[in-house]
Parts: structure tokens; sequence; C-alpha cells
């Protein structure tokens, strides 16, 4: 095979030469496995260390060589009709349930425990003939943004961000071309930004979150993250075919429609799309380099034919609303693991000390309540001025160093600005396509429920035309 090594491969490129027959799934996990083995830094370690990207938990090779010669078969059997994600080697953040597997969410507190259960997310995955590499890092049970464990491979001194670190740092580092995160405060779209990989949060239940250990239940959101939008929305598309999952604080989504995995032709693909920015970055510290960054990709959506307007926001969530939600959800899980408390990392301990305290009923329904309000007025933000995406910096920062994140302090809350812009987008469950600009900035297009369709269409709009992929660290 002539062109870019197996390993280097996106998801769709590599997808349409297993469809031609000119490369074997064997072949690709074989690869994706050399590279593991040139680039983590070593086996996989609980607390990995300075000089090492460590972004596994655990791997699983020989299934991985076994789910690839199954996908070789099927390819061979059924062509085209085979699904489009078949053979691809696939990272899971170490909250997707694998029966019979270890699942332990990065932590001490889950040792020995085994998934009894396949997440519907990885069924499907599965079903669609997925190859399963291993399980990546995630910031311990998804409660932070830095995953310090991980070493982000642009700069080993820096974070890859969380709470899926280890899925952006493997992708970033290309040693697979897809993975899975999830995203309760920020969780895909922190890391993305700080690796310089593509992600999309879709519509709150849009993916069934069954079989994925919970940080926040009505916060949680399953994605798909990949170096491209386009790789992101094949991605989407097999996670999303089943359909969404019923949910008792939302109506379910629209119907997803077509996702797109290639850019409109001609010099203004986005004509005719207005595109908003808010005052919500405003009175933040932002970044010199992030704020040119936001720049360029503004300036890259006028010349591609979008209008851009300036418009107030209608609606932020109250800080203690989050909180009341988030540790109202978080106490459900970790109310059961009292007789460990001390395996946790100490940033994670003191989490838990403040979740235990949040068990008032009243204040946990009036904060729902209230996150509903916020996002019908979102909804009607949009609808009134006719945008049709709100444009975004993903983080007011670009990474900064590893190290300390699970220290006691660095529990995050108002004030984080690694969830300053991230938040309210898991509290209203609308859909973010995030993009990178540069290796450590990316920006998000963020549409009303249901709206994946045009907003990955857009991201994959601005990634081809305007915004490439940063290069391999």
């Amino acid at each position: 095979m002539s062109g870019p090594a197996p390993a280097d491969l996106g998801l769709l490129d590599a997808a349409g030469l297993l469809r031609a027959r000119e490369l074997s799934s064997v072949e690709l996990t074989e690869a994706c496995l050399r590279r593991i083995d040139e680039v983590n830094g070593g086996e996989p370690s609980f607390d990995g260390s300075p000089d090492a990207i460590n972004a596994w938990v655990r791997l699983y090779p020989e299934l991985a060589r076994e789910h690839a010669r199954l996908a070789d078969e099927r390819l061979a059997r059924e062509g085209e009709a085979a699904p489009l994600v078949c053979g691809i080697p696939l990272a899971l953040k170490d909250l997707y349930g694998m029966k019979g597997l270890p699942l332990t969410a990065s932590s001490r507190v889950l040792e020995g425990n085994v998934a009894e259960e396949d997440a519907v997310a990885w069924t499907r995955l599965r079903e669609a003939g997925m190859v399963p590499v291993g399980h990546t890092h995630t910031h311990e049970f998804a409660a932070g943004g830095t995953t310090d464990q991980v070493g982000n491979p642009h700069a080993l001194d820096r974070v890859a961000g969380g709470s899926s670190g280890g899925s952006a740092a493997a992708l970033a580092a290309r040693m697979v071309p897809a993975a899975l995160g999830s995203d309760t405060c920020g969780s895909l779209r922190i890391p993305a930004a700080c690796c310089g990989v593509s992600s999309i949060k879709p519509t709150h239940g849009r993916i069934p979150i069954a079989g994925v250990v919970p940080l926040a239940a009505s916060l949680d959101h399953v994605g798909p993250m990949a170096r491209t939008v386009a790789d992101c929305s094949a991605l989407l598309g097999a996670l999303a075919e089943a359909g969404p999952e019923p949910s008792a604080l939302m109506p379910p989504p629209a119907p997803m429609g077509e996702l797109a995995l290639s850019a409109r032709p001609g010099p203004r693909p986005l004509e005719g799309v207005t595109v908003a920015l808010s005052d919500r970055p405003h009175g933040m510290e932002v970044e010199d380099e992030v704020a040119s960054s936001f720049d360029s990709a503004r300036r890259a959506c006028e010349e591609l034919g979008a209008r851009v307007v300036e418009l107030p926001s209608p609606w932020t969530f109250d800080w203690d609303d989050l909180s009341a939600v988030l540790f109202g959800d978080v106490w459900e899980l970790h109310s059961q693991f009292s007789d460990r408390h001390e395996r946790y990392r100490p940033a994670i301990a003191e989490f838990v000390e403040v979740a235990r305290n949040f068990t008032d009923a009243q204040a946990y329904m009036g904060a729902q309540r209230r996150r509903a309000e916020g996002t019908a007025a979102w909804e009607q933000w949009f609808e009134a001025n006719g945008v049709d995406l709100l444009l975004e910096p993903t983080l007011p920062i670009t990474p900064y160093g590893r190290g300390p994140g699970y220290d006691r302090g660095h529990a995050g809350g108002p004030g984080d600005p690694m969830i300053a812009l991230t938040a309210l987008w898991d509290m209203t469950g609308m859909p973010v396509v995030t993009l990178p600009v540069k290796w450590n900035v990316a920006v998000s297009l963020i549409g009303p429920r249901g709206h994946e369709a045009p907003l990955v269409q857009a991201g994959i709009d601005l990634q081809e035309h305007r915004l490439p992929i940063p290069s391999a660290p």
C-alpha cells in the first residue's frame, strides 16, 4: 500500500482502503499495536510518568486480533454492505463496560471490578464490526479536567485534558483512528482542545449511557472522538443508528437525519448559514493565543460565506444549580463506596466528600426545573434570531502544566477555566462539535437539541476548507 502508514490513517481513509480490500483490518490493527508499543512510553500504568504518554489503562491485543479477523471475514462476505466502521480499531474510555473485562474508571476504588455487561454504545460498535484495542485512562471516575496520569503527546509536561484524556492522547499520538469518550461538564471537548483532535458531544440522550460508569447520569453524554470532524461523524452515525434512550428530564432528541462525511464543494459552502458570537466569554480571562485563534475561526466562517452576528446570551446557569445536579447525581453512585474512601486519589476523595452533602431532593428538583427553563430560553434564542450555530472558544486557556490535578484543592467548580465555557452545554443537553485551530486551541459549534447534522456539516466545511487538523506530534 502506498501513501500514509496504516497507523496514521484516519477512520474514513482507513475504511475506504478496507472496503477496497487494499488493507486488511488485521494489518491495520497490527500497525496500531506497533505504534502503541513505540510511542506510549512503556506498559500502561496507574500513575504514569513525566516522560510517558501513558494513554492506556489496559490493552487487549489478542482480543483486537480476533475482532480484526472477524471484521476481515465480514468485509469479504458483505463488501459495500458492511457497516462503514467495520474493521476500524477503537479505543474505549475506561468507563465503558465490555462484558468479562476489567472496568475500573482509572480508580483503585474499582480494582478487581469486572463488567457484567457490555455498554450499549460498545454493543452497537461491536455489532458494526469495530476492533477494541483497549481501555484508555480517564480522569479518575471522570471527575476532573486534566487526567494527569496521561501526558499530552504534543508536550509531555502539559495536561492532555479530561476527563477523556487517554482517548484524546491516543488519537493525537496516532495510536488509533477512533475513540469513545464521555462528557459531563466538558470531558469530550476539553481533551480535544488540549490535544488537537475533534469530538462531537451529541444531544443528551442521543446515545444510551447504559453500561457506562456514570459521573452524573442526568448530565452524562456518550460521544465520539477522532482526529477529524468527518471521522467523528462516521462514528456518531454508528453509535446513534439504533436510536436514542428515553429521558425523564427532557423529551427525546429529534431524529438526527443524515450526517455529512465530507465538505461541501465551492468557495462559499457556508452561504446562508448564520453564525452567532455571544457575550459569554466577556469578563473571562481569555489567553491571547486563544483569542487570536478564535478570531481566525470567525474570519474563516465569513470567508466561507456565513453571516456572523453578535448577540447577548439569553441565560446561564447558577453554579449552585450545577452543583445540586452534579453532586446529587454523583452521590447516587459513590455512596456505595464509603468503605473504600481511602482508595480515591486525594482530589477525588475531596470531590466525593462534597457530594456527600447534596441530598436535598427539593434543591435538586428545583435546579433541574431551572435547567429545563434555561434550555428552553436557548432554544427560543436560536429560533427567534435565525441563528444556525453558535461559535465559541472551547477553552479560554491553553493546556497548563501537568502534575497537581489530583491534589486536594483541585476538584474544580466555579472559576475553573476548564469548564467555564463547556458546562452550560451539558446543562442544556445541546449538541457541540469541537475542532482544533491549533494543537492547543479549539473552537466549538453549538446548536439546538437535535441539530447534530447541520453542526457536523459546518464543522467539516470549516476543517477541510480553512482549519486543517494539526500535524502529528
